[in-house]
């Protein structure tokens, strides 16, 4: 039997992948009692029982005292009851973004704070994130990358890695993104700009791409930049980190930036031991811009 526990904070999507586990197969249950969980693990390791994959979801919100669930994964692990720990995540600015879109209340905040009730939350579960089998940091995943991340882990079986790449291009007029990690300047390209066929298309389309990957100096960055990546990457995974935002800049971040954060996401995506994603996330400004 594969049995998992589905845990992690509060507004960070565990609600979404119990139901998106549960479309994958999986006997769901929600906020099970802790005391009850090895005799609720025992009961589906019985050799007659037909349920083969199991989700079961664990989070503050039912009001249960996770002091006493430490001591029950450890029992568990001493009577070698095999389990899972998938921990949803999600930065904090993120989950108070969430709380005040939803007009939700942090169920540790009472009537205080939101941001005081997920610290709370942060001090009662880091015990599980540090015992988690697989951590997913959903602060940029669309529901349809969350559904594609737990395909691959628990439909496909591939191998997997708590780290999430975000490439994106952007403008420097526009400003540097606050949660970039590695900032790169492509402004030393020729711009696509002021070619007249090419002004008003992106680096979406072929003949920007064309242009700008047909510059040597392109090639070469490209080059220069994969290899530092891919150094960086197995690092990072090392200490811990399970989101990565690498951010492509030009002026406007419509021709060039665009252009190689494309190439570059096209060549992390051939790795199949993490996640990547893409966002231009200034692609259209200058035409709103344009408009006014």
């Amino acid at each position: 039997m594969r049995f998992v526990i589905v845990t992690g904070m509060s507004g960070a999507g565990k609600s979404t992948a119990l139901k998106m586990l549960e479309d994958m197969g999986y006997f769901c249950v929600d906020n099970l009692p802790i005391p009850l969980l090895p005799r609720f693990v025992e009961m589906f390791e019985q050799p007659e029982e037909e349920v083969k994959k199991v989700a079961l979801g664990l989070d503050v919100r039912g009001g249960q005292d996770f002091s006493g669930l430490k001591d029950v994964l450890d029992d568990m692990d001493q009577r070698e009851l095999e389990y899972e720990i998938l921990f949803l995540d999600a930065q904090d600015d993120v989950l108070i973004k969430r709380y005040k879109e939803t007009r939700r209340q942090h169920p540790l905040s009472g009537s205080g704070r939101v941001d005081t009730g997920i610290a709370k939350e942060r001090e009662k579960i880091m015990f599980l994130k540090m015992k988690a089998t697989y951590i997913l940091d959903t602060s940029k995943l669309l529901t349809r990358e969350l559904k594609i991340e737990l395909e691959k882990i628990f439909v496909k079986g591939q191998s997997f890695c708590s780290l999430y790449i975000t490439v994106m291009s952007f403008g420097f007029k526009y400003g540097i993104p606050q949660d970039s990690d590695l900032v790169f300047d492509v402004r030393f390209l020729p711009n696509p700009y002021y070619i007249d066929e090419l002004k008003e298309k992106t680096g979406n389309d072929p003949e920007v791409q064309e242009y700008v990957m047909g510059n040597e100096k392109s090639r070469i960055f490209l080059s220069k930049l994969k290899d530092m990546v891919e150094f960086l990457i197995p690092n990072y995974i090392l200490e811990g980190k399970n989101q990565l935002v690498i951010s492509i800049g030009c002026t406007g971040g419509k021709h060039r930036s665009v252009t190689l954060a494309n190439t570059l996401y096209r060549m992390l995506k051939e790795q199949e031991n993490y996640g990547v994603r893409i966002e231009h996330r200034d692609i259209g400004k200058d035409t709103i811009t344009k408009r006014k």
